[in-house]
């Protein structure tokens, strides 16, 4: 067999790498291939600083998320809010199941009325003692009361107190009305002066010092109890009288005035046994007239709305 002739040394040609960069430098050729240094794929090797290549697809990935639980997922939370929702809806419950108590709206009124009284009272005070140093002041501040003493203010003079029923200055006049006493039956009654009055269920009794027991009757057929009347009877002398009688046919007696020839009144006492049968006994004391001595008194019998009823004219002197 014959053998291929040895081409010899000599350069042969380079083929260049199959796969990869070319051989580093010093490297004899024909010998295994140097990979190289690993390349980083984002850089280029090479002197001079690396390059950033940057997104390959888009705006860059932007600021990396805080890190954390976060709460939207966060079970405990969830499970707060649920317990949350389920005391809210017990106390509702609970809150539609309370019934208010009702308002004491009287306690309210009656509240509000003292406070009204107490305050006027105490503006009304608080006037008065306005109008009271105004006054002082006044009177230590006229002229030439300076050189002279001062002097307590002079006493006020009592009024006379005015009847019940009769008019005070400035009032419109009304009815003057007597109550009327009610007595147990055959009750003494001390009418003054030494006379006593007691009622029955037959008529009237009275009696004085010097006087045995008298009794008018109203049963006997002489006192028409259905028609308003009077009745009288007088005893007495120069010092005085006294008079006593009987007003029948009413259960709204006003008053007996009586009414004597020197123009004097009076106002007589009025009694009546319980159940207001209808009659009574009038009594009262009247000096003796001066014009007329010995005579008795005009009566009238009125009755609470001021109407007269009845009259009786009195007997005339000697």
């Amino acid at each position: 067999m014959s053998r291929a002739p040895d081409p010899g040394p000599g350069p042969g040609p380079n083929p260049g790498p199959a796969f990869g960069p070319d051989p580093a430098p010093g490297s004899a050729p024909g010998s295994a291939r140097d990979p190289g240094p690993a390349r980083d794929p984002g850089r280029t090797v090479g002197p001079g600083p690396a390059r950033d290549p940057g997104p390959a697809f888009g705006p860059g990935p932007g600021p990396a998320p805080a890190s954390g639980p976060d709460p939207d997922r966060d079970p405990e939370r969830h499970s707060d809010h649920a317990a949350d929702a389920r005391l809210r809806a017990v106390f509702a419950r609970a809150a539609y199941d309370v019934t208010p108590s009702p308002v004491p709206l009287a306690a309210v009124r009656r509240r509000g009325r003292a406070h009204r009284r107490r305050r006027t009272v105490t503006l009304a005070v608080l006037a008065v003692l306005s109008v009271s140093g105004a006054s002082a002041v006044a009177a230590l501040s006229l002229p030439g009361e300076h050189d002279r003493p001062v002097r307590g203010a002079p006493a006020v003079p009592s009024v006379r107190a005015v009847p019940t029923g009769t008019a005070g200055p400035g009032r419109a006049a009304g009815p003057r009305v007597t109550p009327v006493r009610e007595v147990r039956a055959g009750q003494r009654v001390d009418a003054g002066r030494g006379w006593r009055v007691w009622l029955t269920s037959e008529g009237k009794h009275w009696s004085g010092t010097e006087s045995e027991e008298n009794f008018r009757s109203v049963t006997d057929g002489n006192v028409e109890t259905s028609t308003p009347g009077i009745s009288a009877q007088s005893e007495g002398g120069p010092s005085g009288i006294f008079l006593s009688g009987l007003y029948y046919g009413t259960r709204a007696v006003g008053r007996v005035e009586l009414r004597d020839a020197d123009g004097r009144t009076a106002l007589a006492t009025l009694l009546e046994l319980p159940g207001r049968p209808g009659w009574g006994v009038w009594y009262a004391h009247m000096p003796a007239s001066l014009r007329e001595p010995g005579s008795t008194p005009d009566l009238a019998l009125y009755d609470r709305t001021g109407r007269r009823l009845a009259d009786l004219d009195g007997m005339p002197g000697s």
